[in-house]
Parts: structure tokens; C-alpha cells; sequence
């Protein structure tokens, strides 16, 4: 089949949404489809077989695109609503596959251009508005809540990431059959068309390389205020005092969240055994991780499961995680040590996770993510998803 993918995102860059739309497409290719993506004008173009990038502007001078709603992607989505009509009525695509607001004008195109519709739903929209304090209009917010709940009962396929997002789509769905639970649980390194950019692990060129005998604590992903790097800081501190001769590693971030964390390490008294890389590329965050002693997610709040959950638990290195239900619909206290999200307690996690116990859980992870979330799973549920959507009549 001929795939178009609609990507609002910065796509290629190393965060959440950007790496599920690189997975999705690789594998659907793999499938062997033809995809042409579209997406925003910033950020890396990528090397898949079979696939062909679309971008629409830049607009470079206005700044970086920042996580969760805003003006800036909601003026970005007026472009792809331009580009979307442009390309359908240049192409025959026989699905769309939207990447989360972008169903929002898909399912309205989808009757006048006979398309099959993919909703890929990494989180609720109207929940989205809420958690990133992008309003606080009960009507905008309602708008969003009837333009999703009729988006799903209106695409061909729906993909869901977790199982609180799964349980939420289940109670709106009119056909179950079409929702798929995939979550984002595979984590190869990403291909990029300039392989310059991207370093090997051996060479780190966007950070510093770490003694192979230091003892670590680290940190990779986003710096922000959910992750709980706020928390993680402290509990090091209090660790610390315990446990002399661990460095705390935090990747990731932007030049302002670096220095946000990096001041609150000078308050804690902890500068000289704190390491803040700032954004690096995939593979130096893979360094830094495959270099850890033990691994931190000290999310704060939130319902949906970090991508990292799931390579973390593959590593074979013990986890320290909040007691979350972003965590614990992955983890329980078999696989890693759940603390409650403050400070005192993620160092008492840390200093549990220095022992035996720690090497034995990181096993239980290593079983539960072969058992559960290994790639030939990820594979099967994308075939059938899409054999779903080939032998079923259009919506």
C-alpha cells in the first residue's frame, strides 16, 4: 500500500513523539509499504528504504519548537494542512497514517479523498491542553474532547502506546477490533541521511567520555519539570553522603534547563560530582546509559509510560523509578525499585539498588521486556495492524 504519514513534530530529534514516528515508519516500510512522510521544516532528515520526506518551512528565525502545545505549532499546522491537501491531490495513498493533532483535519479530508485513516494517539489532545497549561478554556478544551472522541470513531485504525490510553480509547471505540496497543518498545539506533552528524559510541563527539571505572547514576532524556530532575538532584545528595564515589550523569536538556539543574546542583553542594551533557545525539545518550551503574526515571505525574522505560529494562542495569502509573504499568517491584517521587526516597532506592537485589531485578527486567516488548512483538502487532486495515472495508 501507499502510506502517507503526517508527522507535526520536529522530526528527526531526540525526543518521544519523533522517535515513535521513526519506529512506526521503519517498520511499515519494512512491511513493505511505500511511504511518503511530511512533516515540520526543523530537524534531521532521516534513512529509511522506501521512504520519502516532505518538509514544509523551517521558520528557523522564530526559534525552536518546544515540547507540547503552542502558537508557533499551531501556526507550523497550517502549513501541513496546506502541504496534506496538496500531496493528496497529487497522490493516490490508499492510508494516512496522522500522528497525533493532525488526525484532527484528516478525518475530515478522509471522505473526500477515499482514504484509509491510521490514528496514532500518543496521548490525549484535550488532556494534553491541561497538562501543559496551555489553557485553561473549558470550551477550547471540550472542542478538542469532541474532535478526538469523533476522530476515533471515524478512523480505519487506531494505535494506542499504553494501557491507561488503551483503557480510555476502549470506552469511546464503537469497533475494538480497530485499536491496536503498540507501545513504543524497540529502540535501534536511528539512521540519519547525513552520517556525519551522527557519531558512533565508541567516539563520543558531543560529550565528554567517562572513566570505564567510575560509578554512575544516570539520567537521559528531557529536562522537563514532569521528569523530575528537581528530585533527582536532592536524592543524589542524600546518596551521596552514604555512598562516596558516585557521579550523577543528567543528558539531555536545553542550554536554559541545563543551567536550571546545574544551579540547583551548586546549591546542593554537589557540582563537582555532577556531569549535565545538555542534548546530544542517540548514540552518545546510549553511551552514557550503557555506562550507568544504576538508571533513574524520577517522573513526577503523567499516565503515559516513557519511552526510556522500555530500553532501560532491556539493559540489564538496575532501575530506580517513581511510583508512578506512568511506571508501574511496566515496572513493578520485581523489575526495579519503586520509590515515592521525593527525594529522601529515591536516595533510599538508590542505596537498595547498590546491592545484589538490584543485579537480580535487573534480570526479572531483562525476562519481562524478551516475554513482552522484544521487537518480533513490536513487528507482529504492526502487521496485523495493518492487515487489519487491508482487509477490512473502509469506515
Amino acid at each position: 500500500m501507499k502510506v502517507l504519514v503526517i508527522a507535526p513534530q520536529p522530526f528527526f530529534t531526540p525526543r518521544g513523539t519523533p522517535f515513535s514516528v521513526y519506529y512506526r515508519s521503519l517498520v511499515t516500510a519494512q512491511l513493505g509499504h511505500s511511504i511518503d512522510l511530511l512533516t515540520y521544516g526543523q530537524g534531521k532528515d532521516v534513512a529509511i528504504p522506501g521512504l520519502k520526506l516532505v518538509r514544509i518551512p523551517g521558520f528557523a528565525k522564530f526559534g525552536g519548537i518546544k515540547v507540547g502545545p503552542s502558537i508557533f505549532k499551531l501556526f507550523l499546522d497550517c502549513f501541513i494542512v496546506c502541504y496534506t491537501i496538496g500531496m493528496l491531490l497529487t497522490e493516490k495513498y490508499d492510508v494516512v497514517h496522522a500522528h497525533e493533532e493532525a488526525v484532527f483535519f484528516c478525518r475530515f479530508l478522509k471522505p473526500i479523498f477515499g482514504y484509509k485513516l491510521v490514528y496514532d494517539m500518543h496521548s490525549s489532545l484535550p488532556q494534553q491542553l491541561s497538562n501543559f497549561e496551555f489553557t485553561k478554556s473549558k470550551l477550547l478544551v471540550g472542542i478538542f474532547k469532541w474532535l478526538e472522541d469523533s476522530c476515533l470513531k471515524k478512523a480505519d485504525g487506531v494505535i494506542t502506546i499504553c494501557p491507561d490510553l488503551a483503557d480510555y480509547v476502549n470506552k469511546l471505540l464503537n469497533n475494538p477490533s480497530k485499536h491496536f496497543l503498540i507501545e513504543n518498545s524497540i529502540f535501534e539506533p536511528i539512521q540519519l541521511a547525513d552520517t556525519t552528524a551522527e557519531p558512533d559510541q565508541k567516539t563520543i563527539k558531543d560529550g565528554v567520555q567517562l572513566p570505564a571505572d567510575g560509578k554512575y547514576i544516570v539520567y537521559a532524556g528531557t529536562l522537563e519539570p514532569y521528569q523530575g530532575i528537581d528530585i533527582l538532584v536532592p536524592a543524589f545528595r542524600l546518596f551521596a553522603e552514604k555512598f562516596p564515589g558516585y557521579k550523577l550523569v543528567v543528558v539531555g536538556g536545553n542550554p536554559q534547563q541545563v543551567k536550571k539543574y546545574t544551579d540547583l546542583a551548586d546549591e546542593n553542594g554537589i557540582s563537582d560530582n555532577c556531569l549535565f551533557t545538555g542534548q546530544v545525539s542517540q548514540a552518545s545518550a546510549k553511551y552514557y546509559s550503557s555506562q550507568a551503574t544504576i538508571l533513574v526515571s524520577p517522573r513526577k505525574h503523567g499516565t503515559n509510560t516513557p519511552l526510556k522505560i522500555y530500553e532501560q529494562i532491556a539493559s540489564g542495569i538496575p532501575l530506580v523509578a517513581t511510583r508512578i502509573y506512568s511506571h508501574t504499568q511496566v515496572l513493578d517491584d520485581s523489575v526495579a525499585f519503586l520509590v515515592e517521587p521525593t527525594p529522601e526516597a529515591m536516595a533510599e532506592g538508590l542505596a537498595l539498588a547498590t546491592g545484589q537485589t538490584g543485579k537480580d531485578k535487573a534480570v526479572q527486567a531483562q525476562r519481562l521486556y524478551n516475554e513482552k516488548y522484544a521487537k518480533t512483538i513490536y513487528l507482529d502487532k504492526m502487521a496485523r495492524l495493518f492487515a487489519h486495515i487491508e482487509n477490512h472495508p473502509r469506515v
